[in-house]
């Protein structure tokens, strides 16, 4: 029983963050609700949520957000909703998922690590997956939205190295966003004379930091302990799919040739980068 526990919580994770995608582009596609808004709605939603569950909660380690975490979890949220402006859901979760693995394995990289063997050949798989989806032509993903959405993953990877041994995450992630919500609210001072909100897209917003962001993380943290660090990488790799499966059904969106190839390129050779690397560490 508790293990199936540990597989209800870990799938019902992986949903909440592909749901942030989801909810993302409904919002911005099917509402009024601009994409600076969403973002600081969520944000603050989030901190609120996490605040709370860190409260409650109080683990036996230390652990607190700082504001160079908090910009960084600012610039992930801002460039992700700005990116699902023009973003199918499944193509962004796809790109922002990229980003993130690349960002933290050239960090590695950078730190001293060598790639070996089937590691390489999973990086050149998955940067040619990468090329590939975004290389001019008709179901090619607009340039734009896709440079936001590789800078989002390049903050989020930033901001995920960043908080390695840095405490109780629960505690650190709380922290985080409430150091994020300033940046959130300067933005939606810029952009005022864009702002629009409606019920609905401020429901979605919120949703998404709550639900997805909030209980999600928190969620996941609870499990973490209980997984190997080679399958909770690797089951990361499923959020990008759901992301697409959830835009087929929910939104819509369409299954291209590219984008079918494009993520069995790039998700495979990312799994065969950390699969070998845990092989090579046993």
């Amino acid at each position: 029983m508790p293990n199936l526990r540990l597989v209800v919580l870990t799938v019902l994770t992986m949903i909440a963050f592909a749901g942030n995608s989801l909810l993302c582009r409904v919002a911005l596609k099917h509402t009024t609700i601009d994409a600076a808004s969403f973002a600081a709605i969520r944000l603050i939603s989030g901190a609120m949520v996490l605040w709370v569950v860190a409260r409650l909660f109080r683990a036996s380690h230390a652990g607190k957000g700082n504001w160079l975490s908090g910009l960084s979890l600012f610039a992930y949220a801002a460039c992700f909703s700005f990116a699902y402006v023009s973003l199918p859901a499944g193509t962004g979760a796809l790109l922002l998922f990229g980003a993130v693995q690349a960002t933290m394995i050239g960090h590695g990289i950078w730190t001293g690590e060598r790639l070996r063997g089937l590691q390489i050949s999973g990086m050149v798989l998955a940067l040619a997956g990468l090329v590939g989806l975004l290389l001019p032509g008709l179901s090619a993903p607009p340039l734009a939205g896709s440079t936001l959405m590789l800078a989002a993953g390049v903050a989020w990877g930033i901001y995920s190295l960043r908080g390695r041994g840095a405490g109780d995450p629960t505690k650190v992630t709380a922290g985080n966003f409430l150091f994020s919500v300033p940046f959130a609210v300067a933005l939606s001072i810029v952009s005022i004379d864009g702002a629009n909100l409606d019920s609905l897209g401020v429901g979605y917003a919120v949703a998404s930091g709550a639900v997805a962001s909030g209980i999600g993380y928190a969620i996941w943290y609870s499990v973490l302990p209980s997984l190997k660090a080679t399958s909770a990488a690797t089951i990361q790799l499923s959020v990008p799919v759901i992301a697409a499966f959830g835009g087929i059904v929910f939104l819509g969106e369409s299954m291209t040739v590219r984008l079918a190839l494009a993520s069995i390129a790039i998700l495979g050779g990312i799994a065969l980068v950390i699969l070998e690397k845990q092989r090579l560490a046993t």
